[in-house]
């Protein structure tokens, strides 16, 4: 990776500027239950100049920091036993975003810079489709054979993996309707769920982008990357009290849309 890709291609933004972009996006995924990294990527190649693979990394750490903010509060929400007893579920996506992490990881650091935005721009798409489906419809149960479901469930742990690492997310958005669909758990039980996947496989993913110099990014931009994760955490608290405040039917399309537009930004982004 090389220094101009490690620092924002536009003049620095201010602390209260950072700040207010990320309680924004936060308060933007709050208000549907996720940390919002989705609508954080493109903000952060569009609005503070930075290219492709280091808007990931920065974005991947941010979503971090929100996971490890939202996972006492969700678990505190529901009993751990209740958690603790669904193991199995966990450990089978695992058995997939884990390896699907590294892969993306790896995919990411040696793909072009034009293949990247192109690859971030499908994925937009791809998000806006799962998060009309997962809040605009009633999402039921497969209901698979234990034999089938396991290696259904490695399969699409994959999947996510690769995606959350390729655009730096914790994958919530994609594990939630999974866990429901797959596993026929309740949308609050798999909400806890995908935090506990979401942690080890974002852990995996930093592990890969640390062995080259694509992490770097974080140290060259250590104030900003801090007070925009601070703005993130701020918003995606004030965003889950304002949860059902706005109704579905208004904020998903909306939402939806952003990406959409975002998507666009990107593939013709140069």
């Amino acid at each position: 990776m090389t220094a101009q890709n490690l620092v924002p291609l536009r003049a620095a933004h201010s602390a209260p500027v950072a700040f207010g972009a990320g309680a924004a996006i936060g308060v933007l995924g709050g208000m549907i239950g996720l940390g919002g990294a989705e609508f954080r990527l493109p903000l952060l190649i569009s609005l503070f100049g930075f290219a492709a693979l280091s808007a990931v990394i920065l974005n991947k750490a941010m979503s971090l920091v929100v996971v490890l903010t939202a996972l006492p509060a969700r678990l505190a929400a529901m009993p751990a036993a209740d958690v603790a007893a669904r193991w199995p579920v966990a450990v089978n996506l695992l058995a997939g975003s884990l390896l699907g992490a590294w892969a993306g990881a790896s995919w990411a650091v040696r793909m072009r810079s034009a293949t990247l935005y192109k690859v971030l721009a499908i994925l937009m798409v791809f998000m806006a489709a799962a998060l009309v489906l997962t809040h605009a419809t009633t999402l039921g149960t497969l209901e698979l054979p234990l034999w089938a479901q396991v290696p259904v469930g490695v399969v699409a742990g994959f999947g996510i993996g690769v995606v959350a690492a390729i655009m730096g997310v914790a994958g919530g958005e994609l594990l939630i309707p999974t866990i429901v669909l797959l596993f026929g758990e309740s949308i609050k039980t798999a909400g806890s769920l995908s935090l506990l996947v979401s942690l080890p496989t974002m852990l995996v993913a930093f592990t890969r982008y640390s062995r080259d110099g694509s992490f770097a990014v974080l140290g060259a931009n250590r104030r900003f990357a801090l007070v925009l994760a601070a703005g993130s955490v701020a918003g995606a608290i004030l965003g889950g009290l304002l949860l059902g405040v706005f109704s579905d039917a208004v904020l998903i399309p909306v939402l939806a849309v952003i990406l959409l537009v975002s998507a666009v930004k990107l593939a013709r982004h140069d």
